[in-house]
């Protein structure tokens, strides 16, 4: 068969064969077709859409391009979590532990920040000493000993996704709802995970700012479940507004120590965490209703077991434990500024976005993936949306290097809330779910 000729096919809105999309995966990946070709084919995918069949063809034979971590030996349903990104999101620094408590194994391979959102490695490494590189051997030992593990993927992990990735990248074809499920499928499913809940952010601070394509995405995601074999519930969540209080790698490590150790307090990030980690245990077959299982984490978390399963995953992966009990081993940069309200009202909404860009700028992400990333530097928000304040009021807390970082974004950050006279309801945290019952029937993936 000739790359050419699938190309025109998919621009002709004509259906590729399984055959036919292992071809063009395959070649590229092994370098017998060239950039150029793959990019048209990538184009043609984001105008015509995939057919479902087509979506699990192309997730099947990305995953097939590397390594794949083999847990069928372990017989307990292995459940992974993803979130499609967003500003103060360290919810798998509670929820994979929280969830690995209650018996339901958690084998969770991470990515790292790029842009305006953090990333779970970068937040597990500012943790002294803890290795987020480790063999599969040692993954699936230690998924198989303590039922958790947070890692990165090597180079041998999907590597047709980090070549498409790169493509899409240059091409104008990130967008694409069908390229974006395979890309975050074929590594999940690569992980060894069985059972997996998608936490798919929408708002100003998520990559899917608009609710009705968080959606298609949500349903492309347990769609391409469903032609794996593979159990998949998507809730869709809100990003209008950083995530808890804290945005930066040692300050997220620090609050979600936190919110292990206080098990009563009503935040969003226990709320998140308790929502999504419920439908992981239904998926594990842990508990029968969502209510059985928030009600079984919730007594995990006064008990402290959730607490206890954390300090094994550190100690597992060669981190300093201490730092449950002494957060001064999380160090936080020494130079401090402040927003502060200009009016008196109450916070009508957050640019979530810049937010995240400011936190970026300071150090604690990343503009390119090999840049260096600064683990002490960040923000803590006093406020959320709905919240009253005065004028003078700290809204938030600056944490940088040197004072001219904190002079560059403080406009930036100042510009970022908007403050209202009239009092406004918060945001509805959890937005929707998608099932694969939802999902019967659909059969294109549109570009």
């Amino acid at each position: 068969m000739r790359t050419v000729d699938l190309i025109i096919k998919k621009r002709n809105r004509g259906e590729l064969t399984a055959k036919e999309i292992e071809f063009l995966v395959s070649g590229f990946a092994n370098g017998a077709i060239p950039d150029y070709q793959i990019a048209a084919f990538l184009m043609a995918v984001y105008f015509s859409g995939l057919a479902s069949s087509e979506l699990g063809s192309l997730t099947k034979a990305m995953i097939n391009s590397g390594e794949v971590f083999d847990l069928s030996a372990i017989t307990l349903k292995k459940v992974d979590k993803h979130s499609t990104g967003g500003v103060g999101d360290k919810v798998s620094l509670v929820l994979a532990p929280l969830v690995a408590s209650a018996g339901v194994p958690v084998p969770m391979v991470s990515g790292r920040g790029l842009g305006h959102t953090g990333g779970t490695l970068d937040k597990l490494e500012s943790i002294p000493g803890f290795q987020v590189e480790i063999g599969a051997d040692q993954f699936r030992r230690q998924i198989e000993t303590i039922g958790v593990a947070l890692i990165g993927a090597s180079a041998e992990f999907v590597p047709a996704d980090k070549k498409l990735y790169a493509l899409r990248d240059v091409t104008g074809t990130i967008e694409s709802i069908p390229l974006i499920a395979a890309s975050i499928m074929s590594k999940k499913v690569a992980s060894g995970a069985d059972a997996f809940v998608m936490d798919v952010k929408t708002g100003n601070g998520a990559f899917m700012h608009n609710h009705n394509d968080a959606t298609r995405l949500a349903r492309t995601l347990v769609g391409v479940g469903r032609e794996l074999g593979k159990d998949v519930i998507a809730l869709i969540t809100d990003m209008n507004q950083p995530l808890g209080t804290c945005i930066g790698n040692a300050l997220e490590v620090r609050e979600a120590i936190a919110a292990l150790k206080a098990p009563d307090a009503k935040s969003d990030l226990h709320e998140i965490c308790l929502t999504l980690g419920a439908h992981m245990l239904i998926l594990g077959q842990a508990a029968e209703s969502v209510e059985d299982a928030r009600a079984r984490l919730e007594k995990l978390l006064h008990t402290g077991k959730a607490l206890d399963k954390f300090i094994e995953l550190v100690t597992a992966q060669k981190g300093n434990p201490r730092v449950v009990d002494d957060d001064a081993l999380l160090e936080i940069a020494p130079k401090r500024g402040e927003i502060l309200a200009s009016k008196d009202g109450s916070i009508h909404a957050y640019n979530t976005k810049r937010i995240g860009r400011a936190s970026m700028l300071l150090g604690a992400g990343r503009r390119r993936y090999e840049d260096p990333i600064d683990h002490g530097v960040g923000l803590i928000m006093h406020k959320k949306i709905g919240d009253r304040v005065q004028a003078g009021e700290p809204l938030l807390d600056l944490f940088a290097r040197r004072e001219a970082d904190i002079e560059q974004i403080t406009p930036m950050l100042q510009e970022a809330v908007t403050i209202g006279s009239e009092q406004v309801t918060p945001p509805l945290l959890i937005k929707g779910r998608i099932t694969q019952d939802d999902t019967e029937g659909d059969s294109q993936a549109d570009g």
